[in-house]
C-alpha cells in the first residue's frame, strides 16, 4: 500500500510581485496625419530601502502602481517631451485626464443640458497633446489598479509626504528605464493633483536632481486655505464670488450682462468693498451693509434677505443649493453650469453633486473598455475611479498652519530658472476657482524676472474645463502651445 504524499505547509510569505506592463502598437489619425505610436499599461512594482540598525537589508517591495504609457514611435527621445499626468482627489485616478483631455483616445458623452445616454462613447482625439509629447498617467496607490503590496498597508501612502514621494519615485523609475533623461519633461495635474504636482517639482529637484521644464496646473489649488470655509478664515469668500457670479449669470440670475461684465464687477467688488466689509463685522453701519447686500444679491443671484441671514457670507454648498431652490434644482461643485434633485427643497448642502454624477458612469465605462479591450490589459481588481479609501488623508507637515506648496513652488522656480507654469481656470468651477488661483500666483515670493514663467488661461466651464466641447478643442490648443514654448 503506498503512503500518501505528505502535504507542505503553506507558506505565510506572499509571493513577490512583479511589473505586468502589456505593450501594444496602435495609429491615430489627427488634422497633421497620422501618428503611430506604443502603448505600455500595467503595474510596475515600487520598492523602498530597508535599513535595519543601519544595516542595508535590500529594496522591499511596497506597492504596485498602475501606469499607462504611450510614445510615438520614431520619435528621438533626446529632444521628445514627456508629460507626466495625474488627477487629484486625494482619491482620483488619472482617467479625467487621461480620457477626458490628454490621451490618444476619448470620452464622448455630451454636455450639460444635453448629456447622451449609457453607454456613451469612446473616440479617437485627433487633439490630444501625444502630437507634442509622449504621456505617462500614473494612479496613486489605492486609486485605479494600484495597490500597496500584499501584506502592506495602503494607509502608508495616504498623505501629503508619501504621495509625494511614491509618485516622485514612479515618475524616477519610468524616466530611467526608458533613457528619457534627456527629455524635456513636463508634469500635468488636476486639482489636489496641482498641489502634489508643484511639490513635486521641488522635490524631484532636491531628491533626484530631475529639474522639470514645465507645469501644467489645471483647476488649481496650491493654497488650501483659499478654498476652505472653516472658522475664522473669511478668505474664500471673496474669492469665489467671481465664480457664483459665472454660475448665477449662466443660470439666468445675473441681468443680461455678459459674463465678462459680470465677472469685472464680481473681481472688482471681491478685491476691495467686500473683504472691507466682512472685516469690520458688527461695527459696519447700517447704510454700507445695506449697499453690500444689494451688490452682493446682484451678482450671486441670491436674495438680500438670505445674504442677511448668512452675515453676508454664503458658503458654497450653500450657494449650491440655495441658488435654484425656487425651481427645485441644485447646481453642481465641480462643474455649476450641471444641475440636480434632492429628496425635498429646503436642505443646506448638497447630498450628491450632480456634476460628478453627469460624468462618473461615461469615463469609468471608457476606462474599462480603453484599458482591457484596446490596451490589452487585464485585472478583476475594481478600478477605483474616485475614491473615499485613501481617507484619513494625513497632513501632519502642516500641524498648526495651513495647508500650501507656495512656497515649495517658488523655491523650485528660484533654483530653476527655467521652470515655466501653465494655469487653465475654468470659470464655472466651484471646487477649484479661478479668483483664488489667480491670488496665490500674485503672492508667488518669487523674483519680477520669473513673473513671465507664469500665464493662466481661462474657460466657459467647470473644474474637468474639457466635458465643454469649446472648452476642450481650446485648451488642447493651449497646452500644445505652451510645449512648442519650451
Amino acid at each position: 500500500m503506498s503512503e500518501e504524499p505528505e502535504e507542505l505547509p503553506e507558506s505565510d510569505t506572499p509571493p513577490e510581485p512583479a511589473d505586468d506592463l502589456v505593450t501594444t502598437s496602435h495609429t491615430l489619425r489627427t488634422s497633421d496625419g497620422e501618428l503611430a505610436y506604443t502603448a505600455a499599461a500595467g503595474r510596475i512594482v515600487l520598492r523602498h530601502e530597508k535599513h535595519t540598525d543601519g544595516t542595508f537589508e535590500g529594496h522591499r517591495p511596497h506597492a504596485e502602481v498602475f501606469v499607462t504609457a504611450y510614445t510615438l514611435d520614431g520619435a528621438d527621445p533626446a529632444t521628445r517631451p514627456v508629460t507626466v499626468a495625474f488627477n487629484g482627489g486625494p482619491g482620483s485616478s488619472s482617467v479625467w485626464l487621461h480620457l477626458g483631455l490628454l490621451g490618444p483616445r476619448r470620452v464622448v458623452m455630451g454636455d450639460a443640458g444635453a448629456l447622451t445616454a449609457p453607454p456613451w462613447g469612446l473616440a479617437d482625439n485627433a487633439e490630444t497633446l501625444l502630437a507634442h509629447s509622449d504621456l505617462l498617467f500614473i494612479d496613486p496607490v489605492s486609486t485605479g489598479y494600484s495597490r500597496a503590496v500584499a501584506g502592506g498597508k495602503p494607509a502608508d501612502f495616504h498623505g501629503y509626504t508619501p504621495d509625494v514621494e511614491s509618485i516622485g519615485e514612479v515618475i524616477r523609475l519610468w524616466v530611467t528605464r526608458n533613457l528619457r533623461w534627456g527629455s524635456p519633461k513636463y508634469l500635468a495635474a488636476e486639482s489636489y493633483g496641482t498641489l502634489r504636482a508643484a511639490a513635486l517639482a521641488e522635490h524631484l529637484q532636491d531628491r533626484h536632481g530631475m529639474y522639470l521644464n514645465g507645469l501644467m496646473l489645471i483647476s488649481s489649488v496650491l493654497d488650501m486655505g483659499t478654498i476652505r470655509f472653516t472658522e475664522g478664515n473669511d478668505q474664500p469668500y471673496p474669492l469665489f464670488l467671481p465664480t457664483y457670479a459665472a454660475i448665477a449669470h449662466f443660470h439666468g440670475r445675473a441681468g443680461e450682462r455678459a459674463l465678462p461684465e459680470v465677472l469685472a464687477d464680481a473681481e472688482d467688488f471681491a478685491a476691495g468693498e467686500y473683504p472691507w466689509a466682512l472685516a469690520r463685522g458688527h461695527r459696519l453701519p447700517d447704510a454700507d451693509r445695506d449697499r453690500v447686500l444689494a451688490r452682493l444679491a446682484g451678482l450671486t443671484g441670491l436674495s438680500a434677505g438670505y445674504l442677511h441671514r448668512v452675515r453676508l457670507r454664503p458658503e458654497h454648498q450653500r450657494f449650491f443649493r440655495e441658488l435654484l431652490r425656487e425651481e427645485g434644482r441644485t447646481v453642481g461643485r465641480i462643474d455649476g453650469r450641471f444641475t440636480g434633485w434632492e429628496d425635498d427643497d429646503a436642505g443646506e448642502g448638497l447630498s450628491y453633486d450632480p456634476s460628478i454624477a453627469a460624468i462618473t458612469g461615461p469615463y469609468t465605462a471608457a476606462l474599462h473598455t480603453h484599458v482591457r479591450g484596446t490596451l490589452g490589459y487585464e485585472s478583476d481588481l475594481p478600478y477605483e475611479i474616485l475614491t473615499s479609501r485613501v481617507h484619513p488623508w494625513s497632513y501632519k507637515e502642516f500641524e498648526g498652519r495651513g495647508v500650501s506648496v507656495v512656497g515649495r513652488l517658488s523655491a523650485a522656480m528660484r533654483a530653476n530658472p527655467h521652470l515655466r507654469v501653465h494655469v487653465a481656470c475654468g470659470y464655472h468651477d466651484g471646487a477649484t476657482p479661478y479668483f483664488a488661483a489667480e491670488s496665490v500666483l500674485a503672492r508667488l515670493p518669487i523674483p519680477d524676472e520669473l513673473r513671465a514663467n507664469v500665464e493662466v488661461r481661462y474657460y466657459e466651464a467647470g473644474h474637468m474645463m474639457y466635458v465643454h466641447e469649446p472648452s476642450r478643442v481650446q485648451q488642447s490648443a493651449d497646452l500644445a502651445a505652451f510645449l512648442g514654448d519650451g
